[in-house]
């Protein structure tokens, strides 16, 4: 994929923050894009700030990726209007954190519905295509993928069981021609948990450094593979500061 010109990607969860990030980053290098948001206003919004960047044509679809069957439609959709998937960046996601004396059943199955659950459906709805295409799949999971904390029992289930997840099919489908990596994050300067961006997150990774890097990983020489990617930022803040 030295050359992205006029490949396609999906992007679930692509309206705003890591997945909006990525959707800019691929357009700059003259790919289609079509973003999955669970709205119509933000796909709409999203789709009016990214058109006009770079060569390529961006789409926004409704979907929800714990609707197996929305999933498929984005797809379908995807390959209608562009004619096949080579890249999936399964980028959806929440968390609820609270110790496991107070989580609710709600919010556990919420978190792997969406976090886990959804990357296995947006993943299936786009497996023949990506087959097809010998195509890239790019999960992002978090370094709360390893680390666990206090409070974080579903959001650190669901993103342990993502990079398991990724790298396991990453074995299965290597023989089809299908990469697969998962990128695991700290501190981003994004939406996460009702969070708004503002200048105090400077020091923080930015949604346009992942999408830096999903460009190098699919420029990446076709016989290396970097499987699972630990991102950081350089420098935090001192403590008290």
């Amino acid at each position: 994929m030295n050359n992205l010109h006029t490949k396609t990607a999906l992007i679930t969860g692509g309206s705003k923050g890591i997945g909006y990030g990525v959707a800019e980053s691929l357009l700059k290098e003259g790919m289609n894009v079509a973003i999955t948001s669970r709205t119509q206003e933000a796909a709409d919004q999203a789709v009016a700030q990214l058109s006009g960047i770079g060569s390529g044509k961006v789409i926004g679809i409704v979907a929800d990726v714990r609707d197996f069957q929305a999933q498929q439609r984005a797809v379908v959709k995807t390959l209608e209007s562009f004619g096949g998937i080579d890249v999936l960046v399964a980028n959806a996601g929440l968390g609820h954190f609270a110790p496991i004396q107070e989580l609710t059943p709600e919010q556990w199955h919420e978190t792997m519905d969406t976090n886990l659950t959804g990357v296995f459906y947006s993943l299936k709805a786009s497996l023949e295509a990506l087959t097809a295409s010998k195509g890239y799949f790019i999960s992002i999971a978090s370094l709360a993928g390893t680390n666990f904390f206090a409070a974080g029992s579903a959001y650190n289930a669901s993103k342990f069981g993502l990079v398991g997840f990724t790298q396991a099919v990453m074995l299965d489908l290597r023989e089809a021609g299908v990469k697969c990596s998962t990128i695991m994050p700290g501190s981003v300067a994004t939406h996460f948990n009702n969070h708004q961006p503002n200048p105090s997150d400077a020091w923080k990774i930015q949604p346009e450094d992942i999408g830096e890097l999903v460009v190098d990983l699919l420029k990446m020489n076709p016989r290396t593979l970097p499987s699972k990617i630990e991102v950081r930022p350089s420098q935090v803040p001192a403590k008290g500061a």
